[in-house]
This record gives structure tokens, C-alpha cells and sequence, in this order.
């Protein structure tokens, strides 16, 4: 099992901010979207590249290559060329703490 990380103090990441962490050797994007917080794999499903160098639109992150876009909350593709969602981790608010942990191998 995963332990949970550390990604902020809920006063240093404020509400269109996001944060990238290392989570088991996964890099992780973290967002606040307006006060909640949402966590992705950051790698685009369809060539493995980056997401986070992408424009973030609303609950959308926009793949700065080739631009597919994908639903922060959900993961999901939402246009071509990627078909596949991105993977999504749990977030929690513990202490005063943004943290997030992969539970996809537990």
C-alpha cells in the first residue's frame, strides 16, 4: 500500500494552482479546482509526454504536443488523438495538508 504524500498546506495552493509530486516514482499532477482537489498521472495516454506543460481550461488540461484533452476530475480522454483516460489518484485534505497517494497497486 502506498503511504499518502505531501503536496502543499491548503493555504499555500490556492484555487486554480496545481502542484506536481512524486508519488512511487509516478510523476503526479495535483489541481485545486475551485477548492477541490483532483490528482492525474501526468503523461498523456496517447504519446506518454508531459500533460502539464498544457493549457488547463475550466476542469480540462489541454496536452501541450498534440492537443488532446482530458477531464482533470475524471481522467477522461475527451478528444483525439488520445482515446485512453489518464489514471486519477485519491487526494485528501489531512491536517492543514494537500496529500495524494497511488492506490492503484494495493
Amino acid at each position: 500500500m502506498s503511504d499518502w504524500v505531501d503536496v502543499a498546506g491548503v493555504e499555500a495552493f490556492p484555487p486554480g494552482e496545481h502542484r506536481l509530486v512524486d508519488v512511487d516514482e509516478v510523476p503526479v499532477a495535483v489541481f485545486n479546482l475551485e477548492g477541490e482537489y483532483f490528482a492525474i498521472e501526468d503523461v498523456c495516454t496517447h504519446d506518454y509526454g508531459q500533460l502539464t506543460g498544457g493549457c488547463i481550461e475550466g476542469d480540462e488540461i489541454v496536452c501541450p504536443r498534440h492537443a488532446a484533452r482530458f477531464n482533470i476530475r475524471t481522467g477522461e480522454a475527451l478528444t483525439p488523438p488520445a482515446y485512453e483516460a489518464v489514471p486519477t489518484l485519491p487526494v485528501r485534505v489531512h491536517e492543514g495538508r494537500v496529500q495524494v497517494r497511488d492506490d492503484r497497486w494495493d
